[in-house]
Formats: structure tokens, sequence, C-alpha cells
């Protein structure tokens, strides 16, 4: 006979505790059609040890449940990934609107000037880091390079830039900032309701609690700050333990940069950027606008830009953009070649590839 308890208790686990127990259930090769009657029993048993605990000790404000673009969000996260609904309630419950998040949307560190934005990276204990984090990895940085043609001095510029060599992850819910985002950005809410989505089917999927991920607050994770959705595509198990662990294994956030910038069209031994000179008066007809749409230098040189370094040849048919930052003596130019565009993928800033491609450089040089 079911305790009063028990009554009380069933609204909140339907919502809630089903998909948890789902989870818990396919990880034991449990059938989803042997699941329901499997769920009621095991819940009535949860119940009852529960005894004193408060019902609201597991149901927990969602802050996003009322807001009007929750229930696309549930229905599509559903229809995308194959989820219940009570498994996409039960990984929001608890979450939490972060408004701060938004403010330091609206101020990137990329609103900087270039001789302001490099000195966070471009600083010697950075460096120094990193020296040490390639000389601990030595191995998997060469077999990286070897195996996805991406040279080892960009894997380090990158995970340099994005958390320095993992010492700076982030410490936000990863679920509640995208969220916040998502609910609350309106400039890109549909982007990051998309990657909260992929967030809560990859907690399935690799056994964890949405809650109990941290990262940035744009959502990214892990050594690689890989947004949710790029884990599954291009997370590499590159420790060989059968599991990609992008917040806790150097290893695998090694081969997954690689395998990322190599499947967005790495071109092996192929030159990334060379500090040029312009001599021109009218800069903004030689600047790229769009670094998708290279022109080959025999074009461009024709508009006074040069190699900074004069012993540098570039052929004529090389298809190549010129970007311009700023000083604080004045602007500086350099020529870039498609993998510098490869870059952008991974953040559209060209300070941002400008800030790792060099920091990589002097850390592969030491």
């Amino acid at each position: 006979m079911k305790s009063a308890f028990f009554d009380a208790f069933i609204p909140c686990s339907e919502q809630l505790l089903y998909g948890h127990l789902i989870r818990i259930d396919n990880n034991f090769g449990i059938q989803p059609n042997m699941f329901k009657q499997h769920f009621y029993k095991k819940l009535k048993t949860l119940a009852l040890a529960a005894g004193a605990l408060s019902i609201t000790s597991f149901c927990q404000a969602n802050d996003f449940q009322n807001t009007p673009q929750y229930f696309n969000f549930k229905q599509k996260t559903m229809q995308t990934y194959g989820l219940s609904a009570e498994q996409v309630d039960w990984a929001m419950n608890g979450a939490k609107n972060l408004p701060n998040i938004i403010n330091i949307m609206n101020r990137p560190g990329e609103s900087k000037p270039w001789y302001e934005y490099k000195t966070n990276f471009l600083a010697e204990s950075t460096i120094q880091r990193g020296v040490r984090f390639k000389q601990q990895y030595a191995d998997t940085l060469n077999r990286a390079e070897q195996q996805f043609g991406v040279p080892q001095s960009i894997i380090l510029g990158i995970l340099g830039v994005e958390t320095g060599f993992g010492a700076n992850k982030g410490s936000f819910v990863t679920r509640d900032a995208l969220a916040t985002l998502g609910f609350g950005y309106e400039r890109r809410g549909a982007y990051f309701q998309d990657e909260l989505s992929a967030l809560i089917a990859w907690s399935y999927k690799d056994g964890v609690p949405a809650n109990s991920i941290v990262g940035s607050y744009a959502g990214a994770v892990g050594y690689p700050q890989f947004m949710p959705s790029n884990i599954p595509k291009f997370g590499v198990d590159y420790d060989g333990n059968g599991h990609v662990d992008l917040r806790n294994s150097a290893v695998d956030a090694i081969g997954s940069i690689a395998n990322y910038l190599a499947q967005h069209g790495w071109q092996r031994n192929q030159p990334i950027a060379f500090p040029a000179r312009y001599s021109g008066s009218n800069p903004a007809s030689v600047i790229s606008a769009d670094l998708n749409q290279p022109a080959p230098y025999g074009a461009i040189k024709t508009q006074d830009i040069s190699p900074l370094n004069p012993i540098i040849k570039i052929d004529d048919l090389d298809l190549v953009n010129v970007i311009q930052l700023q000083e604080n003596y004045g602007p500086i130019y350099y020529i870039t070649y498609p993998n510098f565009q490869v870059i952008t993928t991974y953040n559209k800033s060209r300070m941002y590839a400008t800030a790792l491609w060099l920091l990589g450089t002097e850390i592969a040089s030491r």
C-alpha cells in the first residue's frame, strides 16, 4: 500500500527522477520498453528510503522554465536528441540565471586594441608554462602533428590562449551559463539554446549530471574550451582509455584540437602568416573584409603590400589575405594564408588567431 509520502513524491519524480533513472538503467543495459515498471518499483523504494527528506530537496527551481522560449527549446531538444521531457527537466533541475554573464558578453576582450589584447596572452609566465607543458606532452604533440598535420605550435597556442594550459578552464556552471545566454542574450540566443541542448544530450551520454560541468562564461568546456556540440563531433580519445575526456585529459585535448583544425581544412606544411609592410596611402583597399575570400598575391602586391622580411618570397599564385592590427605606435600588417583562416573557425577574432600563433611559435622555439 502506498504511503502518503509516496503519493506526494510521484509528481516531482515523474518530471525529474525519471530522466535520471533512465541514465542509470541505460548504463546497466535495461531496455526502454522495460523501463516504466522498473522505474516505479525503484521510485517507491527510493521514496520510502527518503522518509523525512523534503520533496523540495529533489525538486529545485529552474529559473528558465517559465520563459516564453522554454517550451520550444524543450521540444527541440527532445526531437533532436531523442530525449524525453522528463530527461530535459531533470537536466535543467536547479538551473540558475546568471545575469552577470550578459554584462561580460557585452564587453569582450576583443574590444581592446591589439597592443592591449596581446598582453593577456604573450606574457613570459604563460610562455614558461607552455614550455613546461610542451616538455611534459612532447610525445603526444609530435604524434598529433604527424597524424593530423597541425603544427604543435598551433596546438600549444590554442591551449595557452584558451585555458593557460589547463590552469583556468572556467568556473561557471556550463548549463547555467548557456541557459542564461540562450534565454537572455537576444543577439545569439538561438545558438546558445542549441549548445544547451547539446550539453544536456552529452551529459546523458557521458553519464554525468548536467550541473556538474563547469567552464567559461560562454559555455566552453575543458582544456580546449570546446562548445558542447563540438565535443562529439571533434573530440578524440587520444589517450586510448575508451573515453573522450576534455575536462581532465590533456592528451585527449591535444588530439581533439588537432582533429578539429584538420577537419576544418588545415593544410599540412603550409604557411600561416608573414609580417608585412604597407607603403600605400589607402589601407582600406588592401585589408581583407572576408578571410574566406583570399586573392592571389600577384594581385595584392600591386597595392604596395609585401613581406616585412625581404628574404621571404611569396608566389604570385598563393591565395592570401591582408589583416591590420593596431600597435601603440600605429597599424601593423600581416599577409595571411588559408591556415590562418582555419584558426579563426575556433574563434573568429583576428587578434585571437594572431595571439595564439605568436604564442605557440615562441613556445615551440624554446
